[in-house]
């Protein structure tokens, strides 16, 4: 029968696309590399969603976030992620943590209970402990490294960390990862050289912060405020939904080619 996961099931199969139906994926930030992890995961079929992010939709975050809209600002990248899931996917079922994830919060996820995770947060500290309780765990996780001040998505790549060159974040998790014993782990990241942020007063959010009241981590309380593009978040949150599927299905989409 006709459905709205069709011109899908006419590429990866039955097979396949039951699978992804049947998927549980945890999603860490919501932001401008998660939003698009989630858009593409939930209209490639995935059932099942942990969104977890404590932040609130910004002005400055309608230049790249799939969830920024006007009509959207001040409200929690969560609710609002999750009533785009259910009008994409009325069936889908949603856990919404809201809250920023550390180590200290770690004992309200249970790892073990995802098919994969999928980190998209912006702090070191938080980044090792999910990446840390994900292999743990035995859950398949992908790791996002820096987005910011970049301006070319052709220089992203999938690869594993090890392997990384020119990104300062994936410098730093390389170092803290192997003193943990962690030997390998996938990440999208970016081969380009950043850019500089222009230092200007009138526009910086450390001088003109606009965030919602009530937010708990406003830029102000940042130790850099990073430049973006409406082009690079983006297609890193597509190439990391890409390899989720591709990892979720890899036998029932080799079956299913293999009789064609």
């Amino acid at each position: 029968m006709l459905n709205q996961f069709s011109r899908t099931q006419l590429l990866i199969g039955k097979e396949s696309l039951t699978k992804l139906q049947g998927s549980r994926v945890a999603v860490f930030g919501i932001g401008g590399v998660g939003g698009y992890v989630v858009e593409a995961l939930v209209r490639s079929g995935v059932g099942e969603f942990d969104l977890i992010d404590d932040d609130k939709v910004c002005l400055t975050n309608l230049n790249r976030q799939i969830l920024a809209l006007h009509s959207t600002i001040g409200k929690y990248k969560v609710e609002v992620m999750e009533e785009r899931i259910h009008d994409i996917n009325p069936e889908a079922v949603v856990h919404k943590h809201q809250c920023f994830y550390l180590p200290e919060t770690s004992t309200q996820f249970d790892f073990g209970s995802y098919d994969y995770v999928v980190d998209c947060v912006d702090t070191v500290t938080a980044k090792i402990d999910i990446i840390m309780k994900a292999q743990e765990a035995g859950t398949p996780v992908i790791s996002c490294m820096g987005a910011g001040n970049k301006m070319n998505p052709a220089e992203l790549e999938v690869t594993d960390l090890y392997k990384t060159t020119m990104d300062p974040l994936a410098k730093v998790m390389r170092r803290e990862l192997k003193k943990r014993g962690v030997k390998k782990l996938k990440v999208v990241y970016s081969k380009e050289k950043a850019l500089r942020p222009i230092d200007d007063a009138q526009i910086s959010c450390r001088t003109q912060c606009v965030c919602p009241p009530g937010t708990a981590r406003k830029c102000t309380q940042r130790r850099d405020i990073p430049g973006s593009s409406s082009f690079v978040p983006p297609v890193a949150g597509f190439i990391i939904a890409g390899e989720v599927v591709k990892d979720l299905i890899k036998e029932e989409f080799a079956a299913a080619r293999a009789e064609q």
